[in-house]
């Protein structure tokens, strides 16, 4: 029998995954560590749940997993596909997750001091954003936000809306890599502080972000594999950290697959000791990122040594999505679900096409973004 995940809190039944799975997060132990009560935490979770509902009109809640057989058989799958669906949580998609942990982070680490005068900062060109305003509205909290140029006009508009600082980002002269994220760094060195999902600089962006994880195993106990996106690499890093025993398979796009060069450079042995020493060996920046998904776009996937260690611990591998493979991907899987999903949302059930495990397997892939340039036509 599967469990639901939900629990008991007084006589409410409780569905905030915050909520229901707060003694497994880091940010539960440290407030337990620092003298708070069960009921304080639960307290504080709620309230910023509120806050959350009152700026987006939506707060947290589990997310549902619906079946794929259609869909699978649409595209010529012969396995047991579940779809664990994200679009109509807060801010549209999964990022908000790993933010609002984040800001549970901050509530319960800077509860006797007042550090609300320093903005928070962070480097997206979409739903991280998004996300992050959301969250920085809720909480009270200035922020800049770095975008590239090319960041679509929906989200830019929202960002708008939110009161986000936006600060669009062009290469200077000479420059190599993300100039968001150069962008970013140089105002973390000058006091902001970070708020974004690359574990990298927001050490607290998996704890959230497992939520989805813990939520997908209850929901689906006899999981095998799950197929999800990688950009920067905190979703694909908090689900492999969420659900040991299923295996991983993080996916990229063909236009910009640094984490598959990195696995190829360190393969057959796999000296993560190496990777970690020298990564600049190993990851650099991706020469002129595209595709049609633009979540995926990140030119480094930050969080690559966790990613593959957990996605060698699990017995996966990186995949790599042909832009045509992607397209055609989110059109039926549009058509078939009726699920207003992006391309960035699809990659990893286009990484499942070519690449499908054995027949009968049960696997799950994460539509993880609303299409706001659909929502814009409509």
């Amino acid at each position: 029998m599967r469990r639901r995940a939900q629990s008991i809190v007084g006589d409410v039944t409780e569905t905030n995954p915050f909520i229901v799975y707060r003694e497994r997060l880091d940010s539960y132990s440290h407030a337990i560590a620092a003298g708070w009560s069960d009921e304080q935490f639960v307290d504080l979770v709620a309230k910023l749940d509120q806050e959350i509902k009152a700026v987006d009109g939506t707060g947290f809640s589990v997310t549902p997993v619906v079946d794929g057989e259609q869909l699978a058989a649409a595209l010529a799958l012969d396995i047991d596909l579940k779809v664990k669906v994200e679009i109509n949580s807060v801010g549209g998609s999964h990022k908000a997750r790993h933010l609002f942990g984040v800001a549970l982070h901050l509530a319960v680490e800077q509860a006797d001091q007042d550090f609300s005068s320093a903005p928070l900062a962070i480097a997206s060109c979409g739903n991280a954003a998004i996300a992050a305003a959301i969250v920085a509205k809720a909480i009270d909290r200035p922020i800049d936000v770095f975008v590239p140029s090319w960041a679509e006009k929906p989200a830019v508009d929202l960002l708008q809306k939110l009161g986000a600082q936006i600060q669009i980002c062009e290469p200077a002269a000479g420059e190599e890599g993300d100039p968001c994220y150069a962008r970013f760094r140089k105002a973390i060195a000058n006091g902001s502080c970070p708020f974004g999902v690359q574990g990298t600089d927001t050490k607290a962006a998996f704890d959230g972000g497992r939520t989805l994880g813990w939520e997908l195993h209850d929901q689906v106990p006899n999981l095998d594999a799950v197929f999800v996106q990688v950009g920067g690499g905190a979703l694909g890093t908090a689900t492999a950290m969420a659900m040991p025993g299923v295996t991983i398979y993080p996916v990229q796009v063909s236009g910009c697959a640094p984490l598959k060069r990195a696995w190829d450079l360190l393969a057959p042995d796999f000296d993560m000791g190496r990777a970690t020493a020298s990564p600049e060996n190993f990851m650099w920046p991706w020469d002129k990122p595209t595709s049609v998904a633009s979540g995926l776009l990140d030119d480094i996937t930050y969080d690559w040594i966790p990613l593959l260690k957990g996605t060698l611990a699990s017995g996966g591998k990186p995949v790599v999505v042909p832009e045509a493979t992607l397209i055609e991907t989110h059109r039926i899987a549009t058509s078939v679900s009726g699920l207003n999903v992006s391309h960035t949302g699809v990659a990893g059930l286009a990484g499942l096409v070519g690449n499908s495990p054995k027949t009968g397997t049960a696997v799950a892939v994460l539509f993880t973004g609303v299409d706001r340039q659909s929502e814009e036509l409509t």
